[in-house]
């Protein structure tokens, strides 16, 4: 469980640092990959402590509304709020960098286990 933990946590840091590469397209700035790091450890905390009391919270707009969407939201929500935590994190254009980034990052997570699955890590 520990080394899942850990793998999750590389993986979400080198996905952020790749997404601030981008920043001309996606808005979100992070120093280095130190800060990466930290972003990304800020960002599990942050799902991990805050996302359950928002999934309570936005319960019924989830079953009145499309769940995927509310879901969607929450990410942004996480994702901004990880960048707001973290000196040296940040969201040029706002929630807009804020959506992008949230995007982003779960297409390049996913593409990321993807490739640690085939190898046969995870």
């Amino acid at each position: 469980m520990l080394v899942s933990l850990l793998i999750a946590w590389l993986v979400t840091a080198v996905s952020l640092y790749l997404i601030a590469q981008l920043s001309q397209f996606t808005g979100v700035e992070i120093n280095d990959f130190k800060k990466a790091l930290i972003s990304s450890a800020v960002f599990g905390l942050v799902n991990a402590l805050v996302r359950p009391l928002l999934v309570l919270i936005f319960l019924p707009a989830t079953l009145i509304f499309a769940g995927s969407f509310i879901t969607f939201i929450l990410n942004v929500v996480m994702f901004a709020l990880a960048a707001k935590l973290v000196e040296g994190f940040s969201l040029r254009w706002g929630i807009w960098s804020a959506v992008i980034g949230a995007l982003a990052l779960s297409f390049i997570n996913s593409l990321l286990f993807q490739v640690l699955a085939q190898v046969g890590i995870r």
